[in-house]
């Protein structure tokens, strides 16, 4: 599904693109974001793929969701090791060549100085 509120996020090695990604915020009430990710042609360098998930989920429309699917190629572990990594959750199942992932979106924490992490006031 691609539609005008997409992101295309690319991570490039001098000039060209190794990686890329497309990400689409859906409109539902679960605050669903997808993404599709996608090797460059040819060999990619170590840690190309890690950085473009980084990417996505560094995205505005990913971090104002709670809910992540995306697809990556089958037999991307690098990819797929750093999406257990970013997010809860997260339910792996391959669908032919490709990987589809569902997660939950953790949300970075802004706690107040004199706040416990669970966001009460500690005492002084």
């Amino acid at each position: 599904m691609t539609s005008d509120k997409s992101r295309r996020v690319e991570i490039k090695n001098e000039d060209q693109t190794v990686a890329a990604a497309e990400v689409t915020p859906l409109d539902d009430p679960e605050r669903t974001v997808r993404a599709s990710l996608h090797p460059g042609p040819g060999r990619t360098p170590p840690g190309s793929r890690a950085s473009l998930v980084d990417a996505v989920m560094d995205q505005p429309e990913v971090q104002n969701s709670s809910r992540l699917e995306a697809t990556v190629p089958l037999g991307d572990a690098e990819s797929l090791e750093r999406l257990r990594e970013r997010t809860d959750e997260t339910v792996t199942r391959s669908a032919g060549s490709t990987a589809l992932v569902d997660a939950d979106i953790p949300h970075a924490s802004h706690d107040e100085p004199g706040q416990e992490p669970d966001g009460t006031a500690s005492a002084s």
